[in-house]
């Protein structure tokens, strides 16, 4: 009997909270940060991932904090943890899921509840159906969202969450753990971070068949790739096949320029090369990783519509919905698809595709005109390195740079052309540099996103994320203000009567800053950053004043 008891006793000793579990497992994934803002009900968690050597990243906003997360999950390969307590910081955090669904990042956001036990009663944030139902609101933004009602459900739930961030088409999660749940104390448990299975299409052969009797084919490159990470893949399926290739303004850093079957972009920032090669007559048009959306089809016209298109992505929903031609679809997993295609493909490395590198020629102006944003973009490029990753936020300044940042190596760009919350760049960025320190990372924003999140170059600077952030101040919301003007012959709304001081703004909050108006301010500007960051590790931004009446490369939306 003495021995039942002392078994029953050991059993009690090695409970322990949920929290404390949750922490555990997270050190235990190698997740070394997680980002949000504190409050009552998420406390126990912030303890406990203390407890275990993880730095809880103290955002500016909860939107901030989800965004910063998605970065951190973009580099480090596994998935990004973002918490809020209940009520508004939950709600503050449906932006950020809602970009990483787009974006297709795995996030796991956190959030809390005042406590299970007090449901139905009048509670303070209360986030359950009595109140502001943040598992309801989260279904709508994120893959999988559900509450924690007993502490021996976290096991169970944690690893749905988890299989459903990773696998097939990889996106945000949400689950509401109550603070009485938090400090439930249950058997701990260990969960491997779960691997995704691929899935491969049964019509390949036919996919290689079509390849080999195209004559005159077009590879279409949207977000997808970087998704999928198939930079390689797509490579060697354009060189193999002699395919010339051009990419979606998501698709953006997918295909370096200087490559021989490069053709540049196509959609908004897109370029008379594609423009042309598609005029010209297409057979066959292999769309790979792209939903075909209003900004990647801009002036894609009757004209251009190939005779057949073979589409590759995860999901069936808008595949043949925008260009109405016979479609091969083929669903799954982008790499492995085209890893299936290529078995017998040998990777050459082969340079006689590289054209030399050149550097664009400026226009030099003075210091009372104001510089144009095509100028600005091409001395960003002439002064940062070739391995540079550019996070562009939503708006005029991006698309310039989808159109004159050439890129030299794969997976130095990123931009979302379907979801587009201002300002989300500025987070990603900020993560993405916490999760891949080597990494030189620059976010390409503008003064209307700064406006929004610029907050959060502070956690930058006090979270040791040294980004070079590059903003260009025309003084209004740009891609609004020019669509206004095109389409009804006034913009309303548009122009800041107090245009933000950027520079002044970063300073205020520690950074180091610049002001520039003219080619040679900005090179100095940018030498003078990349040498600080690489000092004082500390964020350093860029202003750069440009024209306010350049007309930007996204007026070709309808």
């Amino acid at each position: 009997m003495e021995m039942v008891v002392d078994k029953a006793e050991c059993l009690i000793s090695k409970r322990e909270t949920c929290a404390s579990i949750l922490a555990k497992n997270i050190k235990r994934w190698g997740i070394n940060h997680i980002f949000g803002i504190p409050g009552k009900a998420i406390s126990p968690i912030i303890y406990a991932a203390d407890q275990q050597g993880i730095e809880f990243v103290l955002s500016k906003h909860e939107s901030g904090g989800g965004f910063s997360a998605s970065g951190y999950s973009l580099m480090n390969n596994k998935i990004g943890i973002a918490i809020g307590t209940s009520g508004p910081g939950g709600t503050n955090l449906l932006t950020a899921a809602g970009q990483a669904k787009a974006s297709n990042i795995p996030l796991l956001i956190i959030t809390g509840h005042p406590g299970m036990k007090d449901t139905g009663k009048p509670m303070g944030q209360d986030s359950t159906v009595f109140g502001t139902d943040l598992v309801e609101l989260f279904k709508h933004v994120t893959k999988f969202s559900v509450r924690v009602d007993r502490g021996d459900m976290l096991q169970i739930y944690l690893q749905h969450a988890l299989e459903k961030a990773v696998s097939g088409i990889k996106g945000p999660v949400h689950l509401s753990i109550p603070f009485d749940i938090l400090t439930e104390e249950i058997a701990p448990f260990e969960l491997d971070f779960p691997s995704s299975h691929e899935m491969i299409s049964p019509d390949l052969d036919k996919v290689v068949d079509l390849l080999n009797s195209a004559n005159r084919p077009l590879m279409f490159l949207g977000k997808g790739v970087h998704s999928s990470k198939a930079y390689k893949e797509v490579r060697l399926l354009a060189e193999n096949w002699k395919i010339p290739v051009i990419t979606t303004p998501g698709g953006k850093g997918t295909f370096v320029n200087n490559h021989l079957l490069s053709l540049g972009g196509f959609g908004l920032g897109g370029s008379k090369e594609a423009n042309d090669y598609l005029l010209q007559g297409v057979d066959l048009l292999l769309v790979i990783g792209s939903k075909l959306s209003d900004m990647s089809t801009a002036g894609f016209s009757k004209e251009m519509y190939p005779k057949h298109i073979i589409h590759f992505d995860y999901d069936q929903t808008f595949i043949g919905k925008t260009i109405d031609v016979p479609t091969t679809t083929v669903l799954g997993d982008i790499r492995s698809n085209l890893s299936f295609i290529l078995k017998d493909v040998t990777d050459k490395e082969n340079s006689e595709f590289l054209i030399p590198k050149q550097q664009h020629q400026v226009k030099i102006n003075d210091r009372y005109e104001r510089m144009s944003s095509e100028t600005t973009v091409k001395v960003i490029r002439n002064s940062l390195p070739d391995d540079t990753i550019v996070f562009g936020d939503d708006g005029s300044h991006t698309f310039y740079g989808i159109k004159y940042f050439d890129i030299f190596e794969p997976a130095t760009f990123f931009f979302d052309d379907i979801f587009g919350a201002m300002g989300h760049a500025i987070g990603y960025s900020i993560g993405a540099k916490i999760a891949a320190p080597d990494k030189k990372i620059v976010c390409l924003v503008g003064d209307g996103c700064m406006f929004m999140h610029g907050n959060e170059i502070s956690t930058a600077l006090n979270y040791n994320s040294p980004v070079l952030f590059i903003v260009l101040n025309n003084g209004m919301l740009d891609m609004v203000e020019k669509g206004m003007r095109k389409m009804n012959g006034k913009s309303v709304g548009a122009v800041y009567n107090t245009p933000l001081d950027v520079s002044l703004y970063a300073q205020s909050m520690g950074l180091d800053s610049f002001q520039c108006y003219t080619p040679i301010d900005l090179k100095e500007a940018i030498d003078q950053a990349l040498h600080l960051i690489e000092i004082k590790e500390k964020p350093v931004v860029v202003e750069v004043i440009v024209n306010q009446d350049e007309i930007p490369p996204t007026m070709g939306r309808q």
